[in-house]
């Protein structure tokens, strides 16, 4: 007892001698020790996701690599960076600068160094759960790296492809769904292996994925590229400002998800919350509030995380040290009157017509692009028509149309009953072919369906009726750019 009176006497005489000399020092009333102030911060852990295969679709790639990049350079170590790519870009034989990849048009190659974890037919919904879930035994395939993840840790997360109503791409089969993604996230939550969880999530109604679905008190904020019944947009496409070099003939980003990534890279994430950086993307996004192009970014979750650092989860490059506020980007402000950006589901047209364009006159490569140009536009059509021509048959003709594009409430889920959506789905691709890329546009259509409690035996009559009637259409031609299949 002596010893510790002896001891805080030492230490009210330093203090109080330190005052007489005008240099107190800056204390506030605790002590805490070093290795409280470690277990504390925990670790970081990303899990980054490019949802898409083939060259038409470079940007999605070119986004998650360039995330890595960020990552790696703000301190995260590679063994606590998980990457899905499918990896069909860097050396396709459509890349003008084979082994390397940009994300935008004077960028640096963001290629280099980046962990091949899963690629190809690895990169799997059933891994990507596995691997959030600290599964090992459930990975099937690739490095075999999971998040292994402690209480007192942060996690990232970060997807970009295509999407439609309850639904994200993937480039193998089947794709995600809405209801299993969010249960998965329970699933983490309730092991009590992370403190906070964040999801940036670029796709086309990516809102979709958490509206009605996503409950608070999970620790888990969200940001999505566009709420739940509007496309997302790729950005530096060719024909558009600012262009890509001229001999790239695709778009080589995402608008969101270069939004936040170009944003990460001149802020001090010491100093800018998740809130500022969603001010900041959700302007550049909208082409500055006034959605000429864009998209809506929303938030979801729990929302409240947003007061919070980014440096949590992206980590901190000492570079931005000096940089001492958030500032909106005025990247799009002398150019809202030129064309910018494009829908997600336009991109592939862009990259065929470019390449059809930019190719020798009479040369195989202008014959092969205008043959994919125009089984591409065939195909989207085959889709409409069977579709619409569905709804008519199970609606009876009765204002199928506005059934089968009906949107709920904001706030609602999409769909009551998920088993019968993925259902629906089947039976429509086992008459009509793979629904593809730009087929997830009609996944509000199957979800309005099962809403309507359509019987899945009448949705298969009236699949087989309906795409019959376009068998030459539909059959053996399904086109690579959206489908992913040979011609």
């Amino acid at each position: 007892m002596e010893s510790g009176r002896g001891a805080l006497l030492v230490l009210l005489v330093a203090l109080c001698a330190a005052s007489a000399l005008g240099r107190t020092p800056s204390w506030d009333g605790k002590i805490e020790m070093p290795t409280e102030e470690d277990a504390e911060k925990g670790t970081r852990w990303a899990i980054l996701i490019a949802g898409s295969s083939g060259y038409w679709n470079y940007r999605h790639q070119a986004d998650v690599c360039h995330a890595y990049q960020i990552l790696k350079r703000g301190g995260l170590k590679e063994e606590n960076i998980v990457v899905f790519m499918y990896d069909d870009i860097a050396y396709s034989t459509e890349n003008p600068h084979p082994g390397k990849i940009i994300n935008k048009p004077d960028g640096p190659d963001v290629y280099q160094g980046v962990p091949k974890d899963y690629t190809g037919a690895d990169v799997t919904v059933s891994n990507f759960y596995a691997a959030l879930l600290g599964d090992k035994d459930a990975i099937k395939g690739g490095s075999g790296k999971v998040v292994n993840s402690g209480p007192n840790d942060h996690i990232f997360i970060y997807y970009t492809d295509h999407g439609g109503a309850g639904v994200l791409g993937m480039p193998t089969s089947p794709n995600l769904y809405a209801d299993d993604f969010v249960d998965t996230l329970k699933k983490k939550a309730a092991a009590g292996t992370f403190k906070e969880l964040v999801i940036y999530l670029e796709a086309c109604e990516s809102g979709s994925i958490f509206e009605g679905l996503l409950p608070e008190g999970l620790n888990i904020y969200v940001t999505t590229a566009s709420n739940a019944e509007e496309s997302s947009w790729g950005t530096y496409c060719p024909g558009m400002y600012p262009p890509p070099p001229p001999e790239y003939d695709t778009c080589l980003g995402d608008l969101y998800s270069v939004a936040w990534m170009e944003d990460t890279e001149i802020e001090n994430l010491k100093k800018e919350t998740l809130e500022d950086q969603y001010v900041i993307v959700k302007s550049r996004t909208s082409n500055h509030n006034t959605y000429r192009t864009g998209s809506h970014v929303m938030q979801y979750g729990d929302v409240k995380l947003d007061v919070e650092e980014l440096a949590r989860y992206l980590g901190y490059d000492p570079a931005n040290e000096n940089v001492t506020k958030p500032e909106l980007p005025e990247f799009l402000s002398a150019h809202t009157e030129i064309l910018t950006h494009v829908d997600q589901r336009e991109a592939d047209l862009i990259h065929l017509r470019y390449k059809f364009r930019n190719a020798v006159k009479g040369s195989l490569r202008e014959a092969n692009a205008a043959t994919e140009l125009a089984k591409t536009i065939v195909h989207r059509k085959h889709l409409d028509d069977s579709v619409q021509l569905i709804g008519e048959i199970l609606f009876a003709g009765e204002n199928a149309l506005e059934k089968l594009t009906a949107v709920r409430p904001a706030g609602s889920v999409v769909v009551d009953d998920w088993a019968c959506l993925k259902t629906m789905v089947r039976t429509f691709e086992a008459s009509c072919g793979p629904l593809t890329q730009y087929g997830m546009k009609h996944m509000r259509a199957f979800a309005n369906i099962c809403n309507a409690r359509i019987d899945p035996a009448k949705m298969a009559v009236a699949s087989s009726e309906a795409c019959k009637l376009s068998t030459s259409a539909g059959s053996g031609i399904w086109s690579p750019v959206t489908s992913g299949f040979s011609a």
